[in-house]
């Protein structure tokens, strides 16, 4: 069985697949204090939450990690060499993805945005732009060749809520959800109200802008913790895939095994 990490700026995802299933998923905070031995309680404890057999942990005989934070790798490596007596495929300059990356510096892509741009391209085989909820918010676009052509990146959800808490002093920490109306009537409200339309428009108006790039009209797939919440507000999303990432893991390792 195949174990895939990928490893974000605030949330690290992990999956179990068995060939092409998807069995289990968990997804953990992303902490460089850790140690490895931390690192092999917590995923432990993962598969105890989930009932898994030893016989299953044991059947675990490769690993791929997309990471976008340096220092977990100097975690996870030797975690995986420890706990599963495996060494990890990194994505990373040099990995086979079966994507050209039209980049001016490939090396600054961050290994999630080719991995989500991958998974898209692979499952639904046309054009598209990728928007990843994440701590920030990526759109990538996919042309209809399969060809990973650029895109952009703005402040995630949670960091435009933390800003508004930290610089405003009158402003209290919220949480994200959705309110009733848009014309508010507490600053609670008023705050998750700005938050979530302000949000649906920006991710709106980038995906136009893009569409009038291209001149075309691309398949727009939403992926993310946060994705499910945003996307219905938005006019623009066409599909929602929350393990688009972990797909594209399951997909890159399969062209490096050998």
């Amino acid at each position: 069985m195949l174990l895939v990490i990928d490893v974000g700026n605030t949330n690290t995802v992990l999956g179990l697949f068995d060939e092409e299933h998807l069995l289990h998923d968990w997804r953990i905070r992303t902490e460089i204090d850790h140690t490895v031995d931390e690192y092999g309680v917590l995923i432990y404890n993962l598969y105890q939450s989930s009932r898994m057999k030893a016989a299953e942990i044991k059947a675990i005989t490769a690993i791929i990690i997309s990471c976008v934070v340096p220092p977990m790798l100097n975690i996870l490596e030797p975690l995986c060499i420890k706990y599963f007596n495996v060494k990890p495929l990194i994505v990373g300059p040099g990995i086979k993805t079966g994507m050209p990356i039209f980049y001016d510096n490939p090396k600054e892509v961050g290994a999630d945005r080719i991995v989500n741009a991958v998974a898209a391209y692979d499952k639904f085989q046309k054009e598209s732009i990728v928007v990843d909820f994440g701590t920030a918010t990526t759109f990538d676009y996919v042309s209809p060749k399969g060809e990973y052509m650029g895109g952009c990146i703005a402040p995630g959800i949670v960091i435009s809520i933390e800003a508004l808490f930290e610089r405003a002093s009158k402003l209290p920490r919220v949480e994200f959800s959705k309110p009733k109306t848009v014309i508010t009537k507490d600053t609670v409200s008023a705050m998750q109200a700005g938050i979530m339309f302000g949000y649906a428009g920006l991710v709106d108006g980038i995906v136009n802008r893009m569409k009038m790039e291209v001149k075309t009209n691309p398949l727009v797939v939403a992926t993310g913790g946060l994705a499910r919440v945003i996307a219905p507000e938005t006019k623009t999303i066409d599909k929602i895939e929350e393990m688009l990432t972990l797909d594209g893991l399951r997909i890159i390792y399969n062209l490096n095994k050998k």
